[in-house]
Order: C-alpha cells, then structure tokens, then sequence
C-alpha cells in the first residue's frame, strides 16, 4: 500500500481545496492516487476539484499571428513578469509567432524554422536571447489553425502589446461568407471562448475519456441518496447531458448574448453573412496553464544565506 506523506496529503489539498482529514481520508480510500482521491472527493460533495487556471504561475506572454484564412497563437514562457514586459522579449515572442504562421503550427516545426533577425533556427535564436537577457526562456505551446475558405478570427486577453497577451484564443470558420460578418462574429465566438473554456464543439467531439470520468462522479453522487438504481440512472443521464450542455461550445449560452447559444448566434450571424457558418476548429491557450512554479520561503532563504 503506498505510504500517505503529508507532502501527498498537501498535494491533493491545495488542488482541491479539501480539508486535511478528508484529503487523507481520500488518499487512504484511493491508495494514494491523487485523481482518484480528486473523484472520490467530488463524488462525497467536499470538493468540485474545479481546474484551477489561476494556479499556474509560468510566466511570459502569449502571441499570436493571423493572414485572414490562416492563424497561430503560441506560447513563450520566461522566469519572472519582469522579462515579459522587456521590450526585446516582447518582440521576440512576436517574431516568433510570424515564423510560426509560415509552419504547420507544431513546436517541433516552429523551433526548427528560421527566423529571419538571427538566420538561426527558433531554438537557436531563443538561446541566444537566454544568454543576453539572463533568463530562462521556453517554447512551450503553439497551435494553428487554417480553412481554404472562411476566416481564422483571433482574439487576445489582457493584452500586453500589439498581438501579445495573457490569453490567446483561435476560432475557425468554414464559410463562403462575407469576411467581415464571418471576422466580428468569429472575434465573438473568441471572446466567449477565452471566458469559457469549452472542452470541445460539439457535444459528441467531448473526450470519451473525460466524459466517462464524469458519469462515474455522478453515479457515485446519485448513490449517496439511496435511490434505486433505475432512478440513479436517469439522474444521471440527466446529469450529463447538462455537463455536455456546459462544456460544448456550441450548446453553451453565448455570453454576449445568454439567451442564445453559441450555436445559435452563428446560426443568426448566417443571414448576415449571406451563406452557411461552420464552427470547424478553436485553440486556446492560457498563458502558464498547468504549470505550477515552485513557491520558495523568502524569509526562510534570507536565514539559510545569513548561516553561511
């Protein structure tokens, strides 16, 4: 059986926010698995273990860069806040992006392009701001997304300069449309996308995986209430098609317009546009999302430098 540390026990609270007793409780009933013990908290009602974005703490910025039907958004990551806000870094992480644009969006092919400044390779160019800036930097993450006819709509959170910010978000659209209806309802979608988080597009896309993960949450909830199972068995089919309501993008309601969804709006933006609208691919990327940087004592160094 594994040995439940106070290290684990801390763990599991501080990503589900759960009491000490529980969280040990949880680990004991889990042997020690942090997202069963996550689940088993969940389903007793003492945690709705919710992701916590605002936990990552990488820093850095995120860019994008878009050319109408094509668009990418990548992220690069640096030690302190301070060197996001460099004036070099900043432009670096831009040119980065504009390289990114002319690959096919992977980090791989993204570290390996040149970039035209240095006429070195991405890597290599980023090593070398390591050296004169003094800090370390990483490509973490990039995605791309194109349509042979639509738009690619963009839209940055938090904006930190020209194409740079917290949060970048991407949305395509296939349509034969008019591109500037397809770009304000795309840059929309966007926005609702950088508050939401959808897991997916449509319900069906949602990952086999996760959903079933869900279901097991719910039964075990419905359980607690000693209901037969037939009845627990419909609570609980009821139960997820609200979840796949909350986390498909196109069933959720449009937060700027809740009394349509999402799918609704595009489906009133098609009038405007003068041909048919299809929601055909998002990519979102929020700066140091599941990162967790390393929290130090301060007074604690102070002492240990002061020892000697």
């Amino acid at each position: 059986m594994t040995e439940i540390t106070a290290a684990l026990v801390k763990e599991l609270r501080e990503k589900s926010g759960a009491g000490m007793m529980d969280c040990k409780k949880a680990l004991v009933e889990n042997n020690g698995d942090i997202e069963a013990s996550i689940d088993w908290l969940r389903a007793k009602g003492i945690s709705k273990a919710d992701k916590k974005a605002g936990r990552a703490a990488a820093e850095g910025l995120i860019a994008i860069a878009g050319a109408g039907h094509k668009a990418v958004v990548i992220e690069l990551n640096s030690e302190t806040d301070f060197v996001a806000r460099n004036d070099a870094f900043q432009d670096l992480v831009r040119g980065i992006a504009s390289v990114a644009l002319t690959t096919d969006g992977t980090v791989e092919a993204v570290s390996a392009a040149t970039y035209p400044a240095s006429g070195k390779p991405v890597a290599d160019t980023v090593k070398d701001a390591i050296a004169t800036i003094g800090e370390n930097m990483t490509l973490r993450r990039s995605a791309k997304l194109e349509v042979e006819h639509g738009v690619v709509a963009t839209y940055i959170h938090n904006a930190a300069g020209d194409g740079i910010g917290k949060l970048g978000v991407l949305v395509a659209l296939k349509s034969e449309g008019d591109k500037a209806v397809l770009t304000s309802i795309g840059r929309q979608v966007a926005m609702h996308i950088a508050a939401t988080n959808p897991l997916a597009i449509r319900a069906e896309e949602v990952d086999a995986a996760v959903a079933e993960r869900e279901r097991n949450v719910f039964i075990e909830q419905a359980r607690e209430s000693g209901k037969p199972e037939a009845i627990i068995e419909k609570m609980v089919d009821g139960r997820m098609r609200k979840f796949f309501e909350e986390v498909a993008l196109l069933s959720q309601a449009f937060v700027i317009n809740p009394d349509l969804t999402v799918g609704a709006a595009v489906k009133e933006a098609e009038k405007e546009a003068g041909a048919k609208i299809e929601v055909v691919g998002m990519a979102r990327l929020l700066l140091g999302e599941g990162v967790e940087k390393e929290e130090t004592d301060f007074a604690a160094e102070v002492a240990a430098v002061a020892k000697g």
